[in-house]
């Protein structure tokens, strides 16, 4: 846990803020923070800073904190995915939130098991916890949003264009396409949005479906990769590829 996140509800009416369960025991008995010590501190949605640590008792933690900077910037990319095994999940959500995703779509798929969506992982609350996890490795405060979506086709049809918008490049990673990243437009897009589909990969249909709403197939490479790798793995190269841009304009 690099940064305790915040809560409007952590506040008290003097401005100090008292943390309770994992947060205080991470405090405590990894940190070891005695009082008069500074630790890095972030606000749900909001600034990032320090907290003065007045109070570090067993179960209790008080801070006088400074938010005073800006938290990481976003990095411009939603991701349409196909709904992976729970176990797979749990790793998935805390990467996109440290890897500054935006927007989530867990959609249905011809290879995801109809189970998943009874999952536990799914439940908000856990589901928030996950993400909460990534924005404390990566010194964030912005969560981002996590839809679920049990058909495939009517949400491809009748609501891809409301949730993501028509001005981001749509991507589809596809073993059998031979464009690479660097040609399918990701680098100087404003935004854009990788579709990533199950293991076992999308279906025919579900292939065409996505090209003929404008999603350009390219090639990761001849390795095949499982959703959990995959996700981060495309997550960096479309951030590397930017700063290279970037860096050559």
């Amino acid at each position: 846990m690099n940064l305790l996140l915040l809560q409007d509800a952590d506040f008290l009416p003097d401005g100090t803020v008292q943390m309770t369960g994992r947060r205080a025991q991470h405090a405590r008995e990894v940190l070891r923070a005695e009082p008069g010590e500074s630790l890095r501190v972030g606000k749900l949605g909001g600034l990032v800073g320090t907290g003065e640590v007045l109070e570090n008792t067993p179960g209790l933690l008080r801070l006088r904190v400074f938010l005073t900077e800006p938290p990481p910037p976003r990095a411009g990319v939603d991701l349409l995915l196909a709904i992976p095994r729970p176990k797979a999940l749990k790793r998935v959500l805390p990467a996109v939130a440290q890897l500054g995703v935006d927007r989530v779509v867990l959609v249905n798929a011809a290879r995801v098991e109809k189970s998943y969506f009874d999952s536990k992982v799914l439940a908000p609350d856990f589901v928030e916890e996950l993400l909460h996890q990534g924005l404390e490795q990566a010194r964030d405060t912005r969560l981002p949003e996590v839809l679920v979506r049990e058909r495939f086709r009517p949400f491809i049809e009748d609501e891809l264009d409301t949730v993501f918008g028509t001005e981001a490049v749509r991507l589809l990673p596809h073993p059998p396409a031979l464009q690479p990243l660097s040609q399918a437009g990701a680098g100087t897009a404003p935004r854009v949005v990788l579709a990533v589909g199950p293991d076992g990969g999308w279906v025919p249909f579900e292939t065409e479906l996505l090209e003929a709403h404008g999603f350009r197939p390219f090639s990761l490479g001849p390795r095949i990769l499982r959703v959990e790798t995959a996700v981060p793995v495309l997550l960096g190269q479309v951030a590397l590829l930017r700063a290279d841009i970037a860096r050559t304009t």
